[in-house]
């Protein structure tokens, strides 16, 4: 089980998060969270969700018809080694609401190394109703620096949320992650 502390600026409270990935197949999971808010006293987050990855997922797009350019993104995209994941599932909130989640992320290197990727990430929210009350939707670029001192990883992500034209930056530091973005909102995590 996964479990870390979650602080943010604008709720003032610690947060115990806990995640259990249980797996159906080779790639796929049921990932089951919780949230229990210390400053009340009470869960903020239950959530299930069924999902499925794919790593190293190779397009077999036959270009025809296209004009040169298309064709030559689509050979460039051949021969790029992609990862995605989607996945669907209930949440039930601090508000105490059942929604329905829908997630899709793909990923694909920039470089050769794998060290900097470039990711497009999108998340849709359902009431009962099945209609769409919250969504998200990201472009962002990670660079990993393995060994930046001994022993000591950190990875980088720069990205922009899309709907709500936010710019964003998370900085991971082996067990902690800074998340802030331009409009002053922030979190902390601590991985136990």
């Amino acid at each position: 089980m996964d479990t870390s502390f979650r602080y943010a600026g604008d709720s003032r409270a610690l947060r115990i998060h806990a995640k259990e990935k249980i797996s159906l197949d080779s790639n796929i999971f049921l990932q089951v969270r919780g949230e229990l808010d210390t400053r009340i006293g009470e869960p903020s987050l239950l959530a299930a969700s069924v999902r499925q990855f794919n790593q190293d997922v190779r397009f077999s797009w036959q270009p025809i018809h296209f004009l040169q350019v298309f064709v030559f993104l689509f050979i460039i995209v051949n021969q790029m080694q992609l990862s995605a994941s989607a996945g669907l599932g209930v949440q039930y909130d601090k508000y105490k609401k059942l929604h329905y989640v829908g997630r899709g992320k793909m990923s694909f290197p920039v470089t050769t190394d794998g060290l900097l990727r470039f990711t497009i990430k999108g998340q849709s929210h359902l009431d009962k109703d099945f209609k769409q009350i919250k969504y998200k939707g990201a472009a962002e670029f990670s660079l990993g620096v393995l060994n930046f001192q001994r022993e000591q990883d950190v990875r980088v992500k720069v990205g922009y949320e899309v709907f709500e034209k936010i710019p964003y930056v998370q900085i991971r530091e082996n067990n902690w992650t800074l998340n802030a973005d331009i409009n002053g909102r922030w979190n902390v995590r601590f991985d136990l």
